[in-house]
């Protein structure tokens, strides 16, 4: 009798052992590659590459008036916005977002997020404080950052895909409305795209956080 209570014990225990071996797996995230994007938003250079695009280099101010370079959130998984903080549309709706993710994310050291100014020259590191401050910023696990405006619009285009050329072309003109999306884009620890989401849309913040799982499983 207590042989078949122990073969029974035994039986019981391999259930979850099979289950987890059997259980189907989450597709992978897409790596997105520039031959994936929407022509008008790739550079042509890129274009002709085609595949293995990753994050270049960049080097901006941040809201305490630091240098901080790409290397600085090497290994670690990105949340990319653009946004500035006149805006009265998107932008506040989405940090409300952002702010979301900060929180939920704040003791996790290998999520970074970088929130971008489309208006440098109003956009100082003082006036960032001020606006990271009013939505909640605790720690750098959240950058604010700015700089010369052809570079942040280089790096949104070239490295992100961000922006239509005559975007780019037209973004120095005066007049010319700030250029911003209401996209946050998903980076993985290699520096590849894994997603673009609605920043304003808190079922796809959802998805996006989802996401950050399965990266980190990878």
């Amino acid at each position: 009798m207590k042989k078949f209570v122990w073969l029974f014990i035994i039986f019981l225990a391999c259930i979850p052992i099979a289950y987890y071996f059997v259980r189907p797996k989450e597709k992978s995230l897409p790596v997105i590659n520039p031959v994936d994007i929407q022509e008008n938003t790739v550079d042509p250079e890129l274009l002709r590459l085609g595949y293995g695009h990753k994050v270049g280099s960049f080097s901006f101010e941040n809201q305490d008036g630091n240098i901080v370079k790409d290397t600085d959130f090497d290994d670690k998984i990105w949340v990319v916005e653009y946004f500035f903080t006149t805006c009265g549309s998107i932008c506040p709706i989405m940090n409300e977002q952002m702010q979301r993710l900060h929180e939920h994310y704040l003791e996790d050291e290998g999520v970074q997020l970088l929130s971008f100014s489309v208006n440098p020259e109003y956009d100082t590191a003082e006036v960032l404080r001020a606006y990271a401050d009013n939505h909640g910023w605790q720690s750098n696990q959240w950058q604010f950052l700015t700089g010369k405006k052809e570079e942040v619009y280089r790096v949104a285009r070239k490295y992100f895909f961000l922006l239509k050329p005559a975007e780019v072309a037209n973004a120095g003109d005066a007049g010319t409305d700030f250029i911003h999306t209401n996209n946050f884009v998903l980076i993985d620890t290699k520096r590849r795209i894994r997603g673009y989401y609605d920043g304003t849309d808190p079922k796809e913040v959802d998805d996006l956080m989802h996401d950050i799982g399965l990266l980190k499983e990878e």
